[in-house]
């Protein structure tokens, strides 16, 4: 059987049995990457619609008949087609160093992954006037990253963790390659390099920072990035552990209260990225003043495992169980926020005897409107929002719609873009969201018997108010304060006068 690889993760190349096929199509390299990403046939005038879009059928037919003869010419019978389709011939030993990767993840062997990950998917390629071949690629390429970098990720955490600082920096310097305005990153590397006994390097790596946060944001770096050189043991975001219950969850705990108050804030999230931000920090930290914080990311965003694991309601009340027993926790207060309430909402409703309080902030009980729930996007609503969210992933994403009071921020832009590439991609975050569309939670209302507050800005343009009052309307008991402001997110804006109210109920519970 002969042997025929692909490599994907950079400038493309093909080999056969070992040694590099010259190829000098580029329609043709594109082909011959697409097929092998298929895994099976493509259609004939799909394909030739991809290459050559602009030209009449009959004209990208026959450009398709030729590609295929040269192809076939320089390869040999590495291609089977018919009438209607073409695909890769099953007869050879197929390698794509892409799945090689998504297999590595899969498998938790994040070592590999990361030496398997040495570019962007097609990194420089394109095979010219091909728009939707360009968009497929980008894509594709925003998938990889992702799951590179949640790679890089566990692998610098874990090599840190042994004591292997020089290895940690190596993977610590390939996540600031790949997001170089991360100050997070900047400081994993910094702080590794330092108890690596490069000096030097940590303080060329500041340089560095110092002039891209200048060149490309006009800002200087926080204080903190700034204090590494002169205490390694500068604050620092708490620990991130794992736990597993079938699924492996990322968590932190944060302060040490007598009270556990855990966060699952919304559709997205990273529990390192998070604490980058200094408003997002601000306020996690009094959080953390007013009890022991528990963050964790839920199945399938951030550094939890993502592939094959489906967000739903029930899903990720488990998950809050998971963690909750893995930190120790035997009652808490539970703090919803936006898409993470409908789940406080089910654990609270299953296991009352183990939440002291509910804190649903900016929430709603159904994620999209229904003839006797009017206060969701309706399913074309959310099917276009969705669109357009998934189609600007990669930049700044939604933030003129969840923190519009931050939108002209440079740093905070910045911020949520990294965030959001670090804790998803453009395809997985689109499964994420649909799951969270079909959320309906209003049967489950009426049986919470602990103390509930529902907190909602009345100017709230991702969730209408409209949605807290009828969480406050059928919960038995709750208390709703309608809070001035226009930021979904509780922490932009206005955020002392979220936490004097979550302050004044948490004192309530345990005073």
């Amino acid at each position: 059987m002969a042997s025929f690889s692909v490599r994907t993760l950079g400038f493309p190349e093909v080999r056969c049995d070992d040694r590099p096929c010259p190829l000098a199509l580029r329609k043709g390299l594109a082909m011959l990457v697409y097929l092998a990403e298929a895994n099976g046939p493509v259609g004939r005038d799909a394909m030739a619609t991809m290459l050559w879009p602009e030209s009449p059928a009959d004209v990208v037919r026959a450009r398709l008949r030729r590609l295929l003869h040269r192809l076939q010419q320089a390869l040999g019978d590495v291609l089977v087609t018919d009438r209607s389709t073409v695909r890769l011939s099953a007869a050879i030993d197929l390698e794509i160093d892409s799945r090689q990767f998504e297999e590595a993840c899969d498998r938790g062997e994040f070592d590999r992954a990361c030496t398997l990950y040495q570019a962007d998917f097609l990194d420089g390629f394109s095979p010219g006037d091909c728009p939707q071949f360009d968009e497929w690629v980008f894509f594709r390429k925003e998938a990889l990253r992702g799951r590179a970098i949640q790679a890089l990720e566990r692998v610098a955490q874990e090599k840190h963790a042994v004591g292997d600082y020089v290895s940690a920096a190596a993977h610590a310097g390939r996540l600031v390659a790949l997001d170089p305005l991360s100050e997070i990153y900047a400081r994993h590397l910094i702080r590794n390099l330092i108890l690596g006994g490069d000096r030097a390097g940590a303080e060329r790596q500041l340089k560095a920072l110092t002039q891209r946060l200048r060149d490309e944001l006009d800002v200087a770096p926080e204080v903190e990035t700034s204090a590494l050189l002169e205490a390694v043991t500068a604050a620092a975001p708490p620990p991130t552990r794992y736990v597993s219950g079938g699924v492996h969850l990322a968590f932190q705990t944060y302060g040490n209260g007598r009270t556990d108050v855990l966060m699952l804030p919304g559709f997205v999230s990273h529990v390192e990225r998070v604490w980058e931000d200094q408003r997002s920090r601000a306020f996690l930290a009094s959080l953390a003043e007013m009890g022991r914080l528990v963050l964790f990311d839920r199945r399938g965003v951030g550094l939890s495992d993502r592939v094959g694991f489906s967000p739903s309601v029930e899903a990720t009340a488990q998950d809050i169980r998971t963690v909750l027993d893995a930190s120790g926790s035997r009652r808490v207060v539970l703090f919803g926020a936006s898409e993470g309430g409908p789940a406080c909402i089910r654990f609270a409703a299953d296991y009352p005897a183990r939440v002291a309080g509910l804190i649903l902030f900016a929430s709603l009980a159904k994620g999209s409107a229904a003839p006797d729930y009017p206060h969701a996007l309706s399913a074309d609503q959310y099917a276009a929002w969705l669109q357009q969210l998934v189609s600007a992933w990669g930049g700044p994403a939604g933030i003129e719609t969840f923190a519009p009071s931050l939108a002209g921020d440079a740093k905070a832009r910045a911020w949520w873009a990294g965030l959001l590439r670090a804790a998803s991609s453009p395809g997985a975050i689109k499964g994420v969201l649909e799951a969270l569309r079909d959320t309906d939670v209003r049967h489950l209302l009426g049986r919470i018997t602990v103390p509930t507050l529902v907190l909602h800005r009345r100017g709230d343009r991702a969730v209408r108010i409209g949605a807290g009052r009828h969480l406050a309307d059928h919960i038995p008991r709750a208390r709703f304060i309608e809070l001035d402001g226009d930021d979904h997110f509780a922490f932009a804006g206005d955020q002392r006068a979220v936490l004097d109210r979550v302050r004044r109920f948490v004192g309530d519970l345990t005073g």
